[in-house]
């Protein structure tokens, strides 16, 4: 049998980059386009773009002297999965302060970057702001068995929400460019969702998710097999940034756990405006909505909804978390201790 790994052990040359592994045979239909046409909204006209912004990349257009940096690169698999981990439980922090949790509902994976058959997954009944990154566990996509993580301090056992099991692996299965999968009962995206109706392009904010996000209309009750997590997966569809789940709540995806947190969020906060201009138009024919052109919708998504903006567009908020929680380090305890153990699949090799 061979040993297991411990992800402390030094490495003294760079990483080569890991090969995905190959997903399992599942069947994605196309997501259905939805238009919603609405008699009391309007379409603004997009301004003239200027050539050169077209030629700059987002950091380089929103960045006036010195250019903000993107996505890091890291010299080992090691600083790599810490960097990571560390910012997945400073995301559930500010998720717990926006009031995203739900009793033991809500959940994010994060594919790891050494080993990109499994994902890491926060524990069944442990608030998100309590989470560090030794409270993750890590999952194998196929098969779900834990293989690295550790004990809740309270029941003394590691768990994951198998729920969350099905619809992130399905996720990660078919769509082997997502890193990371948030997903999470908002009550602004709850409330959105009964509608089955995707978002108008009411805000400059909202454009992230121009032509990037799906409606599943189908409500199957709590996930408790593989089935309704690919149908999720098929409804996400192979390029969506993110999908409204009817009755349930919201699940958005990015490269980095960064880019998903933020465009949760965003999500869920479009959700709320939404909500409010309805009710502000309901019974008043007299108020229009002015909804932004689809030319113009498509460039704010195309120069604001890019990996590496949408990166730094997260830093903010997680280096606030690092900060409340008295700095990263704080938030990256029991990294240390964590060793994945991968002795019998290794064996059965």
């Amino acid at each position: 049998m061979a040993p297991s790994v411990a992800i402390i052990e030094e490495q003294t040359e760079s990483p080569p980059q890991p090969t995905p592994r190959p997903s399992s045979s599942v069947t994605i239909e196309a997501a259905s386009p939805m238009k919603t046409a609405n008699p009391t909204s309007t379409s603004s006209s997009p301004p003239a773009i200027i050539a050169a912004d077209k030629e700059k990349t987002p950091l380089e257009a929103i960045s006036l002297g010195d250019v903000l940096p993107g996505i890091p690169s890291f010299p080992n698999f090691v600083a790599s999965r810490r960097h990571i981990l560390t910012h997945m439980a400073a995301t559930f922090r500010g998720w717990a302060r926006w009031g995203f949790t739900e009793g033991q509902s809500g959940h994010i994976s994060v594919r790891d970057p050494e080993f990109p058959g499994c994902m890491w997954m926060n524990p069944l009944s442990r608030h998100f702001g309590m989470l560090t990154v030794g409270d993750f566990l890590l999952l194998e996509i196929d098969a779900g068995r834990i293989v690295a993580g550790g004990k809740n301090p309270t029941t003394e056992l590691r768990t994951a929400n198998a729920a969350g099991y099905y619809i992130h692996s399905a996720i990660h299965r078919a769509r082997p460019d997502v890193h990371a999968v948030c997903h999470a009962h908002t009550r602004a995206g709850r409330g959105w969702s009964v509608f089955a109706r995707p978002l108008e392009m009411l805000t400059q904010d909202v454009c992230n998710f121009h032509d990037a996000h799906a409606v599943y209309a189908n409500y199957g009750g709590i996930v408790f097999g593989s089935e309704e997590g690919e149908r999720i997966a098929a409804a996400l569809g192979e390029k969506n940034k993110a999908v409204i789940l009817m009755n349930h709540g919201l699940l958005t995806v990015g490269e980095t756990v960064d880019e998903a947190g933020f465009l949760f969020g965003l999500l869920d906060r479009s959700c709320a405006i939404q909500l409010d201009v309805e009710a502000a138009c309901a019974g008043n024919p007299g108020l229009k909505k002015q909804v932004i052109s689809d030319d113009e919708a498509a460039y704010n998504c195309r120069m604001a909804s890019e990996k590496h903006a949408l990166y730094r567009e997260a830093q903010a908020d997680i280096e606030l978390e690092f900060e409340l929680a008295g700095g990263e380090e704080v938030l990256a305890r029991g990294f240390e201790s964590l060793v994945i153990d991968l002795a019998d699949r290794a064996a059965e090799a």
